[in-house]
């Protein structure tokens, strides 16, 4: 089947196509398990064929109902003058692949050559599937009739050797039933397929389990074969029913009953996971098929095609597993040199990519909930959050947490709190799922099927503890759940938010990415972390807070595809956050932070402190001249960002210019190099 696709790809002329045209081969060529390179090769014969364009609809086609299939592409090379059909007056060669090209009378004449030789049909299926000294089960005349009239198999045949029944049929070449006896014309006759002991047709008797049946009724016969083919089942033998099935033995190659029984459902599970209604009745191993070589009402049961697909069962469940486990294929960098995929748009400036996931974690005061609204109001009006310019898009907030007219109120507050109109309040939706959350393995499909083709930008999921599955500080259980952060992003191309609660303990002291409660996978997975750390207020800035209840809070980063920020400063006021445009929050510290501490004399770390530290530290420094800012964060022990903000609380006393620090008194003579 791929052959004949491929071979009328190339009767058709893409220049030729619309592009509704060009777009239908595309989502045929999928279908039939191409890689898109036979599709962008193709379509490089076309002056409009633009580089990347191939790959990018590709990744769109996820399937349908009414998938387009190959026939599309026969049909459009047809409509061209191409055919499928080789050999003297456009009949199939027996060595050919079946095919279909669209007529009802091609359905019961595929892979049978004129000039059939019954005798040889069996000849070749006793060959291939058995050795010389197995004996082999059959019925022919031993058959009766069940209440509807249809006729059925009775025990049979089981003490002749392949060997023996082979050299029969040589012997009588052209009377098939002088060595197997005689069949009622109306019921055709049956053969059991693994070798039996000759003392009986049971299950028991079955001495070598090597082969499983696979039949479906239900499909039409170039359908079953198509995907037979397409799915690679290492079929010994295929047999034509001579009624709406093909028989396909199949090779198990097990080495005993409990073994066949876990491949059998294995292989097929997976049939009907790839649309194959498999006929579970024949599991058995001493189940009967149908034998080639004999007619049924009129019509051959023969022998279509011998060893096609891949050769074993290992072979085979290599492919099964690597064509069921959904993973995109490699591809070398040197294909991308020239064109490489263009980057997804950021959805928040210099941290957040378009289709990609953010965490933000905090502790239980930070107002978490209100950060996310605010994020969600950004981004659908199009303006900043926390000093950061959001693309203008449409966000799904999905709260897991606060009741729903609890949800409703907080964001018109929000809005009223920062002055500016719901203008583009519709590109907010808001999902109420408190009370009705799941699993997150089980809420991702029903939030997938729910969203698509409403063009949302970004899923906000607040907050994660309540659909965790699995251990928290389990790596494995929480690499797990991250993965379906990963299906969302890649099933809808939406940026994926979320935020988690802080581990316990003040948190000043640990890095951002490892301040969020449980397993390391939390900060590791994302591609953007953004960790809200509430700082410790002197006494002076209490004093001076607007309504007395706003706290000061930090935020850092851990990014993967931008430099990390800056740490921004700000005041959560409720019901919103505010950056800290004064700096009046630079200089102080993360609770918890050791910086904060007491200083040697056992006195707080106080401004006067801080002023005094700077003054020792130039003075000991001045010794070689300029004196460098990292020798004076050195001598006071702290970081150079710090140490510049403590320069800084000192106002005009001292001034900094190109990595050095010079005093007022002296800007005048001191020469900086």
């Amino acid at each position: 089947m791929d052959k004949l696709i491929l071979s009328a790809l190339k009767a058709i002329d893409v220049a030729d196509l619309t592009r509704a045209d060009w777009i239908a081969v595309g989502m045929a060529l999928k279908e039939e398990g191409f890689p898109v390179s036979v599709w962008d090769e193709w379509s490089k014969n076309d002056e409009r064929y633009k580089p990347g364009e191939c790959e990018r609809l590709w990744n769109g086609f996820h399937g349908s109902s009414n998938p387009v299939r190959g026939g599309t592409i026969v049909k459009l090379a047809q409509e061209r003058g191409w055919s499928p059909f080789k050999g003297e007056g456009g009949c199939l060669n027996w060595d050919d692949s079946i095919s279909y090209d669209g007529r009802e009378d091609s359905v019961q004449s595929i892979g049978a050559k004129e000039n059939w030789n019954p005798a040889q049909d069996l000849i070749r299926y006793l060959e291939t599937l058995f050795d010389s000294e197995d004996r082999v089960a059959y019925v022919t005349n031993d058959v009766w009739q069940n209440e509807e009239g249809k006729w059925a198999p009775g025990r049979g045949v089981w003490d002749r050797t392949a060997g023996q029944l082979i050299a029969g049929l040589k012997k009588h070449p052209n009377d098939v039933g002088a060595t197997m006896g005689d069949w009622k014309s109306e019921a055709g006759a049956w053969i059991r397929f693994n070798p039996v002991d000759g003392a009986g047709v049971r299950n028991e008797n079955v001495t070598r389990c090597r082969y499983a049946l696979v039949e479906s009724d239900t499909l039409p016969i170039e359908e079953q074969y198509r995907l037979y083919r397409r799915l690679e089942l290492p079929i010994a033998c295929l047999v034509h029913s001579g009624g709406k099935s093909l028989h396909a033995i199949v090779h198990v190659d097990a080495e005993s009953a409990d073994e066949y029984r876990r491949r059998v459902d294995y292989l097929y599970d997976f049939l009907e996971k790839n649309g194959v209604s498999i006929d579970r009745q024949n599991r058995n191993p001493s189940r009967l098929s149908r034998m080639p070589g004999v007619t049924r009402g009129g019509k051959r049961q023969y022998l279509v095609a011998t060893n096609i697909g891949r050769r074993n069962w290992a072979d085979w469940q290599d492919f099964a597993e690597g064509a069921s486990d959904e993973l995109p294929e490699m591809a070398p960098l040197a294909k991308f040199v020239e064109n490489p995929p263009p980057l997804p748009e950021p959805l928040i400036e210099g941290i957040l990519r378009r289709g990609h996931k953010m965490l933000i974690s905090g502790s239980s005061k930070a107002g978490k909930s209100f950060l996310m609204m605010e994020l969600c109001i950004a981004i659908a009006e199009g303006r900043r959050w926390l000093s950061f310019p959001c693309r203008k898009g449409r966000v799904l907030y999905i709260n897991l947490e606060i009741d729903p007219a609890s949800a409703i109120n907080r964001f018109l507050k929000i809005y009223e709190a920062l002055g500016i109109p719901p203008t583009h309040a519709e590109d907010i939706v808001i999902w109420n799922l408190r009370g009705r959350a799941l699993p997150l393995d089980q809420l991702v499909p029903k939030l997938i099927r729910r969203i698509r083709n409403q063009h949302f930008d970004a899923i906000i999921l607040d907050p994660i503890y309540k659909v965790i599955t699995g251990d928290e500080n389990k790596a494995s259980d929480m690499g797990a759940f991250c993965n379906q952060f990963d299906r969302i992003c890649s099933e809808t191309g939406c940026s994926t938010i979320y935020s988690h609660h802080h581990s316990k303990g003040a948190q000043g002291a640990k890095k951002a990415m490892d301040r969020a409660s449980g397993s390391g996978v939390f900060a590791r997975d994302p591609d953007a972390q953004l960790d809200m750390v509430q700082l410790e207020l002197t006494e002076h800035l209490k004093n001076n807070v607007r309504d007395g209840t706003a706290t000061a809070w930090r935020l850092e980063s851990s990014l993967r595809e931008f430099p990390n920020i800056e740490p921004v400063d700000f005041w959560f006021e409720y019901p919103i956050h505010r950056v800290d445009e004064s700096g009046a929050l630079t200089s102080v510290y993360a609770e918890g932070s050791p910086m904060g501490n007491l200083t040697k004399s056992g006195k707080r770390n106080t401004q006067e402190d801080r002023k005094a530290s700077v003054e020792m530290a130039y003075n000991v420094c001045s010794f070689e001249l300029p004196v460098s800012l990292e020798s004076m964060a050195e001598y006071m022990g702290v970081s150079i960002r710090c140490a510049r903000d403590r320069i800084k609380e000192c106002g005009n006393e001292y001034t900094i210019k190109g990595g050095y620090v010079v005093k007022a008194e002296k800007a005048g003579s001191t020469e900086i190099g």
